[in-house]
C-alpha cells in the first residue's frame, strides 16, 4: 500500500491504496462516484471513461499510480441534476438516454473531443464515439445532443 494523492472533480484526496489498483475501483469503491461504470474491465467498452489532462481515459485499465496528482474529472464533476453542465443539458433536451449505462462514457468522450476540437465534424464525433459501446441504439439522439452542445461551444 502507498499514499497516493488524487485530484478528482476539483477535490484533493489522500488515499492509502495499492498503486496497481485500477483507477475505476478507487473512484467507485473509495470515493463513491457512480458516473464511471464497470463494463468490460478491458478498456474496450468505454463505460468507465473519465477525463485526465483533457483526454478521455479508460479508468478500468489505468493504474491509480499513473494518475497521481493529475486532475481527474468524472461525470459528477461536470454538473449536478440541479445544475447540469451544458453537455448534460443537451442530452436531457434531446432525450438521448435510454438505459444510461454507457452515458458517462459517451458524455466524457464527447466533452474531451469538443474541448480539444470545438469544430469537430460529424465524422470526428462518430470516430470518437466508436469506442464507446451502446446496446440501446440511441446513438442518433446522442449525436444530436453532442452537436447541440457543440453549437454552444462554437458560439
Amino acid at each position: 500500500m502507498s499514499m497516493i494523492t488524487l485530484k478528482v472533480n476539483g477535490r484533493t484526496h489522500m488515499l492509502d491504496v495499492d498503486p496497481a489498483t485500477p483507477l475505476l475501483y478507487i473512484l467507485s469503491d473509495d470515493l463513491a462516484l457512480r458516473g464511471p461504470k464497470f463494463g468490460c474491465g478491458l478498456g474496450q467498452c468505454g463505460c468507465c471513461t473519465v477525463i485526465i489532462k483533457g483526454q478521455a481515459v479508460r479508468s478500468c485499465v489505468t493504474p491509480v499510480s499513473s494518475v497521481a496528482g493529475a486532475e481527474i474529472t468524472t461525470l459528477e464533476g461536470l454538473g449536478s441534476s440541479a445544475k447540469p453542465h451544458p453537455i448534460q443539458k443537451a442530452f436531457i433536451d434531446e432525450q438521448a438516454v435510454q438505459c444510461g449505462f454507457c452515458l458517462s462514457g459517451v458524455i466524457m468522450t464527447a466533452k474531451a473531443l469538443l474541448d480539444r476540437n470545438p469544430k469537430a465534424s460529424d465524422a470526428d464525433i462518430q470516430q470518437a464515439l466508436s469506442g464507446v459501446l451502446c446496446r440501446c441504439h440511441t446513438h442518433t439522439r446522442m449525436v444530436r445532443a453532442i452537436k447541440r452542445y457543440a453549437q454552444g461551444v462554437k458560439a
